[in-house]
């Protein structure tokens, strides 16, 4: 018999498919049931029918609406005018917890303050540091600000600088890099710099490319950002030394006086061979101001270029972003080819300099409430051109968009963001603070802003889908770190979808796929995949109120802790990179996927495909089931070998198959015979995970296919690379079982 697939709790975007859809023989096993989504006990045997649905539903409201607007225009505007001029200015912070209050640093190591009024007129100076700065070093002086999380109650500040007088006495030049904490004895008003606290010295071989930026991120540690140690070219190789501290961000712990310790997941916490176990991220040759999104807690860098490229990071742990090896994606010296590409990871966006833009200043997200626009889009500016940019997502690729979106005419040093979550910017040439705003009148934003006014579900109840909804299942389920997931389709009335010749189905415009996560029995996550009248797909994100009785739009991405382990809501980008044209889009809708039994409302079972097309789903009769391809489920009768290759298929081949956005020439897909996929024995385009495993999948040995590692990879390595953060234990040990089992590549 083919598989029961259980109708679970879902809704769709991102992604597809449920951990919890079991095969047949597990039906004593509680589930959430169809009707209400409600408990029901399966041990009940579900009555077979010929169709699970009599007659297709009427669906007058689940249609996909208008997309969102995206912002037009930007402009800037005088912030605090009233402020005398402040003198070559690098940063501006409020303290946490304190919103009355903005910082400024300047490069001379001046440190100001004054109060977050449109009406200020007053500054005060906080504490005038010792440095090397502003005209006995071009890129020295005090670079960066962190208050201590805890600022409220500790009033501790760290401080990133340059000074004069050799720190370890390594280099002749006399400059070095410290970072150190301060204390505040009179609640900040001034520094006390008796109480300086040292916790980072490293020697600067050269006055350029020290970075300097220090923040504290989400979890709690201090991050730096240091340059490759200056003059051109990284004549001392540091970008890609592991034993050096220079061309790397760092990431300590500095919860205590000093010295600061290593947080145990930092990539050489636990090293012997000298790889410095302070670092977080290499290969950075000047990493000029970067933030972490407040929302998901990504880490977004600017990194200056040396001839040719500027280029815009997602810095993630243990990733090394290339340089010198590479000027972002371009083998370095300009106009080299052939350099080995392996491990490293690609920027964001890269501008040339041809354009006449040269010095990247690193930014923010918009993350504030003035402008609904412009939340999600990352800013940030070239210091020398003056022009400020945006990095915004396509909605039908999910390619990442650069646009230049207004020229300042200043020498813009650094970005500040306000508790609110609203933007300025640093002028160092003018010493003048200006805010973002958009320019002209915004669209008007009509997109469903709860899961209630979607039209999908019960208007009376969230919790329950609307009637004109479909339910769905899948053989294969792809993993979403233990969460249950229940499925429904949407098409318009009238509307049907087409069967291609890989048995892939194309809905029409204004089809909503729809799919609920829930974790331990709490909802915690409503995805909508829609295809707007324009023929483009689009993922919208909803996450469930704390009672349970609705769900508000997501505009962006973000993670939150659920059930004592870390959820990741994607962003629309996300989903876009997912859900391409290469995979068809709605990644688990296909014949072989549909190829099962599935239980429907008032427990009936029936097949699947059958169903779709009794109710006339499809433009042309589907036929026999039992002559249709099916994808075997992972537990139940069908050889190790198909059930290994269906988990692949529905795991990694959305991206690596022909045309798809994974690395090299992998094809994933169930009906790509082993010895054809390009995996077995084959060399890794992405880098090895160490010297032992140095080939994608070889047989018999699971420990040493990157395939397998992968699988069982927690950090940056880790497959799929999107909203997994937990081992699949079922899945990993099938892949590793089949790996175990094969004697030789075909």
């Amino acid at each position: 018999m083919r598989a029961a697939l259980f109708f679970s709790l879902a809704l769709v975007a991102c992604g597809d498919d449920s951990n919890t859809d079991l095969g047949i023989d597990d039906l004593g096993v509680d589930d959430l049931g169809a009707g209400d989504l409600g408990a029901r006990d399966l041990a009940v045997p579900p009555t077979r029918v010929p169709f699970g649905i009599d007659a297709r539903p009427s669906n007058p409201g689940c249609v996909a609406p208008a997309r969102p607007p995206v912002a037009g225009s930007i402009a800037l505007e005088p912030a605090f005018q009233g402020l005398p001029a402040f003198s070559l200015p690098l940063g501006m912070y409020q303290p946490p917890g304190d919103p009355s209050t903005w910082w400024v640093i300047e490069q001379n190591g001046v440190v100001k303050s004054f109060a977050n009024l449109p009406t200020a007129t007053t500054v005060k100076t906080v504490a005038t540091v010792p440095v090397k700065g502003a005209g006995s070093c071009s890129e020295c002086g005090l670079l960066g600000l962190a208050f201590s999380p805890d600022w409220i109650t500790s009033r501790n500040v760290f401080l990133s600088y340059t000074a004069s007088g050799t720190f370890a006495g390594t280099f002749s030049n006399p400059t070095h890099s410290e970072i150190a904490r301060f204390h505040s004895k009179d609640a900040g008003v001034t520094l006390d710099l008796t109480t300086k606290a040292l916790y980072l010295g490293l020697d600067q071989p050269f006055d350029n490319h020290n970075g300097g930026n220090i923040a504290f991120g989400p979890d709690g540690f201090l991050y730096a950002g240091f340059g490759d140690g200056g003059d051109g070219g990284d004549p001392m190789g540091n970008g890609q030394n592991t034993k050096v501290l220079l061309g790397k961000m760092l990431r300590l712990d500095v919860n205590a006086d000093p010295p600061y310790k290593i947080p145990p997941t930092n990539p050489f916490a636990t090293a012997t061979n000298g790889d410095r176990a302070e670092i977080f991220a290499w290969g950075l040759r000047n990493p000029w101001r970067w933030s972490f999104d407040r929302q998901t807690g990504e880490l977004w860098a600017g990194d200056v270029g040396q001839d040719t490229w500027e280029e815009i990071d997602k810095v993630e742990l243990g990733g090394n972003y290339g340089w010198r090896t590479r000027e972002a994606k371009h083998c370095y010296p300009a106009g080299t080819t052939g350099c080995s590409t392996a491990g490293l990871i690609d920027p964001i966006v890269e501008y040339a300099h041809s354009t006449g833009s040269i010095s990247i200043t690193g930014g923010f997200v918009y993350r504030g409430t003035k402008y609904p626009s412009l939340v999600g889009m990352y800013f940030f500016a070239d210091y020398v051109s003056g022009y400020i940019f945006t990095i915004t997502y396509d909605p039908s690729t999910g390619a990442a968009t650069l646009k230049d979106v207004l020229h300042s005419g200043i020498n813009i040093s650094s970005f500040a963001e306000g508790a609110d979550g609203e933007l300025y910017i640093v002028g160092y040439s003018d010493g003048r603070i200006q805010h973002l705003t958009p320019a002209g009148t915004p669209t008007p934003d009509t997109f469903p802003k709860t899961l209630s006014a979607t039209g999908c579900v019960d208007a009376s109840d969230a919790t329950k889908p609307a009637a004109g909804l479909i339910p769905y299942g899948v053989n294969a389920p792809l993993w979403s770190d233990g969460a249950d997931k229940h499925r429904f389709l949407a098409l318009p009335d009238g509307k049907q979808a087409h069967v291609g010749t890989d048995g892939d189905f194309d809905f029409p415009n204004g089809t909503v796929l729809m799919k609920e996560f829930a974790i331990a029995g709490q909802r915690i996550e409503t995805r909508l995949l829609v295809r707007h009248d324009d023929g483009g797909w689009a993922g919208y994100t909803y996450e469930w109120n704390a009672a349970g009785t609705d769900a508000d739009l997501l505009p962006a991405g973000k993670s939150k802790m659920v059930g004592g382990q870390t959820w990741t809501y994607p962003s629309r980008s996300e989903c876009q990179r997912c859900h391409t044209v290469a995979a068809g889009f709605s990644l688990g809708l296909e014949l072989a996927q549909q190829n099962g039994d599935l239980i429907y409302p008032g427990n009936l079972i029936a097949d699947q495909l059958a169903t779709l097309d009794h109710l006339g789903i499809f433009d042309a009769p589907l036929g026999d089931p039992t002559l249709l391809p099916r994808l075997p489920t992972y537990g139940g009768g069908d050889p190790l070998d198909a059930r290994a290759r269906a988990y692949l298929h529905a795991n990694c081949a959305q991206c690596h198959r022909p045309g798809g956005s994974g690395q090299g020439p992998q094809d994933f897909r169930y009906t790509t015979p082993l010895g054809m996929g390009s995996y077995c024995n084959a060399t890794p385009t992405a880098g090895n995970l160490g010297d032992a495993a140095n080939r994608l999948l070889v047989p018999g040995q699971p420990g040493k296919s990157i395939v397998s590692l992968r699988m069982h990879a927690t950090d940056t390595n880790r497959m799929p690379p999107l909203a997994r953060s937990i081992v699949d234990p079922v899945g990993t040990k099938l892949l590793d079982d089949w790996i175990t089992s094969l004697a030789a590549c075909p």
